[in-house]
């Protein structure tokens, strides 16, 4: 910048602290120290304040938000019963399908009540077999296994002992029978005459 001849340097410019010139320096410190205590109150006051508005929000709030969770465990609790019941009922609409099928009717009835048409002749099979245990491992082999007996001989000996073997029934009747018969010893009563 120019300047005029025989003018006086401007003193440099000063901007305002806040500390009067020609202060002592303790005063000065007393002064700080109190305006920064001053933005601090009024620092922690807002903090305060925000504080207080958000312990607040919480209180009124956390009744909301527990309500809001037991909800949402019960949706999802109702949720997982409702699968349950579609596959149940999947089942029982399968179950009432095969119940519609003549057939399975047919076999359960021959089965379950030992149903049978005229003239068929069914047998029972007894299972004297001991129980085994299901959690014993079997062990299966992947070889070919040679039976050492002859089932030709082992049949025809099953076909003799059926053949030629009396049950208690067909023993029991045969005594019944001859019973009825009159033998030569008795007296029948025919041709008497007193």
């Amino acid at each position: 910048m120019i300047r005029p001849r025989g003018a006086k340097p401007r003193p440099p410019r000063q901007f305002y602290t806040g500390e009067v010139a020609g202060a002592d320096k303790k005063p000065q410190t007393k002064k700080r120290r109190a305006r920064s205590l001053t933005i601090s109150l009024q620092a922690s006051g807002f903090t305060a304040t925000i504080l207080a508005l958000i312990v607040t929000g919480v209180v009124v709030l956390s009744p909301s938000l527990q309500v809001l969770a037991e909800q949402r465990q019960q949706i999802a609790e109702l949720e997982a019963e409702l699968l349950a019941t579609d596959e149940q009922v999947m089942l029982l609409e399968d179950q009432l399908q095969r119940w519609n099928d003549r057939v399975f009717v047919e076999t359960q009835a021959r089965s379950r009540l030992m149903f049978v048409y005229p003239g068929d002749i069914t047998y029972l099979v007894l299972d004297d077999l001991p129980e085994v245990d299901d959690d014993q491992e079997v062990v299966i082999s992947e070889d070919i296994q040679v039976a050492n007996t002859n089932w030709r001989d082992a049949l025809f000996a099953s076909y003799l002992v059926a053949a030629t073997t009396r049950t208690m029934m067909e023993e029991e009747t045969i005594e019944q029978d001859s019973s009825l018969l009159p033998s030569p010893t008795e007296n029948t009563g025919q041709g008497d005459t007193q």
